[in-house]
C-alpha cells in the first residue's frame, strides 16, 4: 500500500483524536516502520489494518465508520491535488466510470508499483449506477466513502446500496442511485 494511505491516515488521527492518539497507535501496534511513512513509499497492507483496527479499540468507533471518514478526508486532500480528475468529468456517474480506465492510468504513471483495486461499472439508467469493486485489501468501506465523498464534490445527494459479491468483501457491488 502506498505511504500516501499511511501519511493522511496519521494527519486524520492527529486531527480528530490528537498528536497523543498518533503514538498510542505507533506504540501499539507491531510496524516495520516504526510508524515512519513517506509518501511514495510502499508498505504492507496489514499495518493499515492494524492501525485502523487498534484506532477502532481505541475510540470504540466501528471500523467501517472509520475507513469511511478516512476515505473523505483522503478523498478531499486528493481533489486539492488531482482537481483535473474531477474537472474532466460533469458528474459523479462520469467520475465513477472513469476510475479504472483513466484515473488508475494516470496513478500508475505517477506510482507504478501501486497496487489498485479494480472498478467496472454499469449505468443502468440515467439515475442508477452499478460500480462493483474488487480488490483483495478488502476496503470497501473507504471506497464506499470515496464515493459518498465524489457525490457531495458534484453537489449530488445519492444512496448506495453495498452488496457483497465475495463472502471475504474482496469483491463488492454498489448500486448508487440519485435522488
Amino acid at each position: 500500500m502506498k505511504g500516501v494511505v499511511f501519511v493522511g491516515f496519521f494527519e486524520l488521527v492527529e486531527k480528530e483524536f490528537g498528536y497523543e492518539m498518533v503514538d498510542k497507535l505507533i506504540d501499539s501496534c507491531e510496524l516495520s516502520t516504526d510508524g515512519a511513512y513517506t509518501s511514495v513509499g510502499t508498505y504492507p497492507h496489514s499495518e493499515m489494518v492494524s492501525l485502523v483496527t487498534k484506532l477502532s479499540e481505541f475510540t470504540e468507533l466501528p471500523v467501517p465508520v472509520l475507513l469511511k471518514t478516512y476515505a473523505k478526508y483522503f478523498g478531499k486532500a486528493h481533489l486539492r491535488k488531482y482537481a483535473a480528475f474531477y474537472d474532466n468529468a460533469p458528474d459523479t456517474f462520469a467520475f465513477l466510470e472513469s476510475i479504472h480506465d483513466h484515473i488508475h492510468v494516470e496513478v500508475k504513471k505517477l506510482y507504478p508499483d501501486a497496487e489498485l483495486p479494480h472498478f467496472s461499472s454499469n449505468r443502468i439508467s440515467e439515475s442508477t449506477l452499478e460500480l462493483v469493486y474488487t480488490s483483495s485489501r478488502k476496503m470497501s468501506d473507504f471506497a464506499e466513502g470515496l464515493i459518498e465523498d465524489t457525490a457531495l464534490y458534484y453537489g449530488e445527494h445519492v444512496d448506495i446500496g453495498k452488496k457483497l459479491l465475495e463472502e471475504d468483501g474482496s469483491k463488492v457491488l454498489f448500486t448508487i442511485t440519485k435522488k
